[in-house]
């Protein structure tokens, strides 16, 4: 069942809390800066992850 994860729970710690704000955090397209800088060379950020699809392993 996908809600057995400690990180569904209301009830978090500091640390699982952290970590799910750094993956939240790190989980943004590429800056439009960069992109025009780049040509358009680099058209998506690789390790963009769905919040469905990829389970982030707590």
């Amino acid at each position: 069942m996908w809600l057995t994860a400690p990180a569904m729970y209301s009830h978090k710690t500091f640390r699982i809390k952290r970590f799910l704000a750094k993956k939240q955090k790190q989980n943004c397209p590429i800056p439009q800066g960069i992109q025009m800088k780049n040509g358009h060379k680099i058209r998506y950020y690789s390790k963009r992850r769905h919040w469905r699809k990829t389970m982030l392993g707590l």
